[in-house]
């Protein structure tokens, strides 16, 4: 396991310049770090590790996640496509891209991620949610529907793909349909505020209000 890890860290470095402690100290100082809310530090303290191992797979992975965290996405986006340069099938890597995509808007980028990931993995649980976030974003209401009512058809009490199929319901003018389903989503989740806003905008239609 220890040599197996030892390749995703230093996948394409020539030579491990930093002793396996050395390495496993510093990722247990940048995890510290990130559980305070300390991005700064928690990427501070990975650099060496980066600058020994600049194509390394993990500390590319991580320093894409932690930049996301910070709002630095164009820095997030670099370390992720340099993670993918290195092992191009990482799905975890795709996922992570589709982040600082998604945060700046870029949904034509972030989609064409997403079917990527979802080639591979058809049923992707986060892949498919995000596509459902990225579809209605740029209105593609009846794409979200479908990808919502294909993993229900797996996840069939999946409440984040519930309000996804009710939300495409109700901006395609399925009103009655998404009224029923946002009333059954406060069944599994009474405290859904989705549904509870959806609801609302629904009576407010009903009584013939702004």
């Amino acid at each position: 396991m220890r040599f197996f890890l030892y390749l995703l860290l230093f996948y394409n470095g020539l030579v491990f310049s930093l002793s396996y402690e050395r390495v496993k100290e510093d990722y247990h100082k940048s995890f510290v770090y990130e559980k305070l809310g300390d991005y700064k530090n928690a990427i501070r303290v990975l650099m060496e590790v980066y600058k020994a191992y600049p194509n390394g797979y993990t500390v590319n992975l991580r320093l894409g996640w932690l930049y996301y965290l910070m709002g630095k996405y164009e820095n997030s986006i670099y370390h992720y496509k340099k993670a993918l340069k290195t092992i191009p099938s990482s799905l975890e890597a795709k996922l992570g891209l589709t982040l600082p995509l998604m945060a700046q808007k870029k949904w034509d980028e972030a989609e064409q991620v997403l079917y990527k990931i979802l080639a591979t993995d058809y049923y992707n649980y986060y892949g498919n949610l995000r596509l459902c976030t990225v579809l209605e974003a740029q209105k593609k209401y009846s794409q979200q529907k479908m990808v919502a009512l294909k993993m229900l058809s797996v996840y069939p009490t999946s409440v984040p793909f519930l309000v996804c199929l009710a939300k495409s319901y109700y901006h395609l003018g399925e009103k009655e349909k998404a009224k029923n389903l946002f009333k059954d989503i406060l069944i599994l989740d009474p405290e859904n505020l989705t549904a509870k806003e959806f609801l609302k905008k629904l009576q407010k239609t009903e009584k013939g209000e702004n």
